[in-house]
Order: structure tokens, then C-alpha cells, then sequence
């Protein structure tokens, strides 16, 4: 698993993909992120272009890597970067220890329990593996002092695409890894990184600025009730993705994780949200129509906002 510098990412990896050959840097994306026939995201917002795309070697696997960036006011509001690495045709002697050493013997990271994750979902067997990963990151610092190679060629990148086009970046971001790989379903090996700026999931403002200090590390998020509810939404948010991934990758059912728990809040919050809108737009006609007075309607939309 390597650690790269996050904004909203999403990153495939396809070696010698005729598709993945289109997207040259500062190529405009709208609308959908058509990686090949198997890959296609829906992209939120305008302003998409592809900021890193490099071909990598490691433990004689060639991979790839596509990524492209979303902003809005001059500020990084989303990464997104794909990864993708062909291990079909060889033996499952040569595999194991590939996947077992770069997922869960990775000293910086990998789908195993860390400190800085707030959540992590997991299934293994063998080789096979199905992880998400749910966090928040410390942009600075991976900006200006990754701890890995992976995470020091991606701030490379991304540090050229800051410095040339003059942005503003938040010092904290949400972030999330989803990686799967299985002999039975294709021997291709997906990993998927998504990083988002909290104001999209209107955030509370944060006081703390490095991975340990923050707001979002799971030891100090008890003590900041707002900032938890917005990690609850991308946790929700995260979940919804990782489905999706899993039928994007054809994963195996019974390789799938069971995220109903989380992805189920973003039911209950668009729930919440619509009683809310129906009950002010009632309020409101009656307003309108006389039957309210303005100080009865004041007193009753404050009630149903708290």
C-alpha cells in the first residue's frame, strides 16, 4: 500500500491500458472518470484534470498510475488516483509474498491496524484481500516530509501542480484507501485512493493541524462532538464508494464487506434532511397564507432546526 499525498484521489492502475494512454497532465475530465471499460466514476463538481500519471516497477510488477485533481476557488478539493497491477499468469508462490509483504508488512502503511486510521474494514484469505481503509491525513507534512518513497514521489507531483497553478490546500483532509486483489476474480490487482477537503461534508472548523493533534484522530474525536459527525458522513460516504469498487473490480461476493452499518447514515442523514426541508417548506406556506404570525413562524422554524 503506498501512502500518497491526499486531496480527493483516485487513482488505476492499468499497464499499457490503451485508455490510460489519453490522459496526458492538465487534461480537462468532466463529469465521469472513464479509466477503461471496468472503471467508470462519477465525478461531483467542475474543474477535474489529471495531475500525476507515472508508470512504476516494484517487486517486478509494472503498474500505473493515473491521477487527477479537483478545484474550486483556487483551493484542492479533491484527489482521486487509481492504481492498478497485473498479477494474472503468475504463481500463486510468487503472488502470496508479493501481496503479503506491500499490504500488510509496509512500515509506513497498509491494511492492518495503525494508530492514525479511524477505521479500518478488512477480509483475508491467502492472497486475497479486500480493505478499506478510512482517515484523515496531515497535508503539510506529506507535502514537505512524506515518510516513504511512494509518498515522496507523489508530493513531487503534487507540489508542481500547487506551485504552477498557485493553490491553497487544507492542512487537514479526508482520505481513504480501497485496495482488492484475487486470483478468482482476474489476478488484476485495484487499489483506489479518494481524498476530500472537509468543507465539502460542511466541516466544522479545525483548531489542530498535524495527524496527532487533530480533531479527527480517533483518541481525541470524542471530545469534538461536530467533528465526529462529519467523520461519521465520510466514513458514509467511503462505504457507498467501496460497494461501488467492489462491483467496479468484480469482486467476489463472498470476498465483499459487510458496510451496511456505515453506508446506511447516509440514508438516515438524506432522511433527516428531507423531513427537514418538508416541515420548513410547510411552515413557510402558512406563513405566507396568514395563518402564522411572524413571530410564531420565527419561534417555530428555530424550533425544528435544534
Amino acid at each position: 500500500m503506498k501512502k500518497i499525498l491526499g486531496t480527493i484521489a483516485l487513482g488505476l492502475l492499468l499497464s499499457g491500458n490503451v485508455y490510460a494512454a489519453s490522459f496526458s497532465i492538465g487534461k480537462k475530465i468532466t463529469n465521469n472518470f472513464i479509466y477503461d471499460k471496468k472503471i467508470k466514476i462519477s465525478l461531483k463538481g467542475d474543474n477535474w484534470e489529471v495531475i500525476r500519471k507515472n508508470f512504476s516497477l516494484d517487486y517486478g510488477i509494472k503498474q500505473q498510475i493515473v491521477g487527477i485533481g479537483r478545484i474550486e476557488n483556487n483551493e484542492i478539493m479533491e484527489i482521486i488516483e487509481v492504481y492498478e497491477g497485473d498479477l494474472a499468469g503468475r504463481w500463486i508462490s510468487d503472488v502470496d509474498p508479493i501481496i503479503i509483504e506491500m499490504v500488510f508488512h509496509d512500515q509506513h502503511d497498509g491494511c492492518y491496524e495503525r494508530p492514525e486510521y479511524y477505521l479500518l474494514e478488512l477480509y483475508r484469505k491467502g492472497s486475497t484481500y479486500n480493505c478499506m481503509v478510512v482517515s484523515h491525513m496531515d497535508v503539510t507534512k506529506e507535502l514537505n516530509y512524506p515518510d516513504s518513497p511512494h509518498g515522496k514521489a507523489a508530493a513531487s507531483a503534487y507540489n508542481f501542480w500547487i506551485k504552477q497553478k498557485s493553490l491553497s490546500y487544507p492542512k487537514i483532509m479526508f482520505s481513504t484507501y480501497h485496495g482488492y486483489f484475487s486470483r478468482l476474480a482476474g489476478g488484476t490487482w485495484y487499489e483506489i485512493r479518494h481524498h476530500m477537503n472537509p468543507k465539502i461534508l460542511d466541516a466544522p472548523k479545525a483548531k489542530f493541524f498535524s495527524e496527532e493533534t487533530s480533531e479527527y484522530h480517533k483518541i481525541n474525536i470524542s471530545q469534538y462532538p461536530k467533528h465526529k459527525v462529519t467523520m461519521n458522513k465520510w466514513i458514509a460516504v467511503s462505504s457507498e464508494f467501496h460497494k461501488n469498487f467492489e462491483d467496479m473490480v468484480k469482486a467476489r461476493s463472498n470476498h465483499k464487506l459487510n458496510l451496511d452499518q456505515y453506508y446506511m447514515e447516509i440514508k438516515r442523514s438524506e432522511n433527516i434532511q428531507n423531513e427537514l426541508t418538508d416541515q420548513l417548506q410547510k411552515l413557510n406556506e402558512l406563513y405566507k397564507a396568514g395563518v402564522l404570525t411572524k413571530e410564531e413562524f420565527t419561534k417555530a422554524k428555530k424550533k425544528i432546526l435544534n
